[in-house]
């Protein structure tokens, strides 16, 4: 162990248990997370952490570390995932995997997304339980597998078949935290809720023939095309969902209506009306198609792919509904593929206290603002299975949200040394607020 085990706190204690796990390839497929939930096992039982292993299959461990409250308050759990995606080497300034330091930062896949935080969760816990801290409630450190793929190894395994060892009132994730400055303001974004991927499988019917007479078939992809087409144009009416709203009161005072949210947004700052744009309705992209296998044969079935991200309270449904009215009658078929996220946590309550006395603590002016991810997190796992209230939120201060959002599931992928100590603070604030 790289000096991560002895008393007390420093950034040489994060870095080098980010360096650790940054050279442990877990990338996803095929995982392979136990090196990584053994090597935070042995860390955190060195600061007299009570760790258990739990597996669906040997190689794919997830970690569940706890100090135990003295149970008359309220638990948090801090959840991280230890899989990463896939690096192209030829990619990088440097090796995916060195872990190496350079500048203040440290480099490698997964410093972002998101061993870095897994490293700051592990050592706000280990120094917590180093000074003798006990909550009221329990504190619980969650390093899971599979995130990046959802097999279901990681905590939607967890979650059915060792219920008990993660079951918390409150749980902070990935997913926010960013430091934004909007037309004079600062605001750290924290997400309390998410959208759900809903994608569809639209199959457009036609009938085969010899390429070389095509006027005697009905080809299923030209048939497809001008569906393509319209579904590049969907459009529905806005509506604010209440995350939307505390980002626009915090950001302008006041909500406007729908209709009007997001020029306004954009009116203080473009990157505003980015943030918000997705989170306006639900969105459409067709993504893949396959038509024939064959170059001389004219298909009589054109599959596309399309992706759907649904508002929370949207259905797959409903979706559908809306989709078949935009695309009009036809030959074709909609059929839902999945259901995943959609999930959202009260704003308010001690988890927000907590988040919002810190951005006040640390940054005098700067302001908490509630935010939906547009994608989604293992955090929907534990709203749904037990009611968690569960946010997205580790601060970053040092690295802007735009060269992150550019860096993450890409090359050169690295964190500054500040933003990791800055989120140990504030993990370790947090355990101190929500479970004293």
């Amino acid at each position: 162990m790289t000096g991560v085990a002895g008393a007390g706190t420093s950034a040489a204690d994060v870095v080098g248990l980010l360096q650790e796990l940054i050279r442990l390839d877990t990338t996803n497929p095929p995982g392979n997370e136990t090196v990584a939930a053994e090597l935070l096992r042995d860390y955190l039982e060195a600061a007299g952490v009570e760790c258990a292993l739990y597996a669906r299959t040997p190689d794919r461990a997830n970690l569940v570390a706890r100090i135990r409250g003295r149970g008359d308050g309220p638990s948090l759990a801090l959840l991280s995932h230890t899989d990463v995606v896939l690096a192209e080497a030829r990619e990088w300034e440097r090796a995916p995997f060195g872990g190496e330091l350079v500048d203040g930062e440290v480099w490698g896949r997964g410093a972002l997304d998101m061993k870095g935080e897994v490293a700051a969760s592990a050592a706000a816990v280990a120094t917590l339980a180093r000074e003798g801290w006990r909550g009221s409630g329990d504190l619980i450190f969650v390093a899971a597998a599979d995130e990046e793929v959802g097999d279901g190894f990681g905590l939607q395994w967890l979650v059915e078949a060792h219920p008990e060892a993660v079951r918390a009132d409150f749980s902070l994730n990935e997913g926010a935290g960013d430091r934004v400055e909007l037309g004079g303001k600062v605001l750290y974004l924290c997400a309390t809720a998410e959208k759900m991927s809903a994608p569809f499988l639209l199959r457009v019917h036609g009938r085969s023939g010899h390429a070389s007479m095509p006027s005697i078939a009905d080809n299923a992809l030209v048939k497809a095309a001008p569906l393509v087409t319209r579904l590049g144009e969907f459009a529905v009416e806005p509506q604010l969902i209440p995350e939307v709203e505390g980002f626009l009161a915090a950001l302008l005072g006041s909500v406007p209506p729908a209709p009007d949210a997001l020029a306004a947004a954009c009116a203080v700052a473009p990157l505003a009306g980015e943030l918000i744009e997705p989170l306006l309705a639900m969105t459409v992209a067709p993504t893949r198609a396959h038509a024939s296998d064959k170059r001389n044969v004219i298909p009589a079935l054109c599959e596309l792919t399309v992706d759907v991200r649904l508002l929370p309270g949207q259905t797959p449904a409903a979706a559908e509904a809306t989709l078949r009215a935009w695309l009009g009658p036809g030959d074709y078929e909609l059929v839902n593929l999945e259901a995943q996220g959609g999930t959202r946590s009260a704003i308010g309550g001690p988890l927000w206290d907590a988040v919002q006395s810190f951005v006040e603590a640390e940054e005098p002016g700067a302001a908490a603002a509630p935010f939906c991810v547009a994608g989604f997190t293992d955090s929907h796992w534990l709203r749904a299975a037990f009611g968690t209230v569960a946010y997205g939120f580790f601060p970053a201060r040092a690295l802007d949200a735009e060269t992150a959002a550019r860096l993450i599931h890409s090359a050169n992928e690295r964190v500054p040394v500040s933003d990791l100590e800055l989120g140990v603070r504030f993990l370790r604030h947090a355990a101190q607020t929500v479970c004293a």
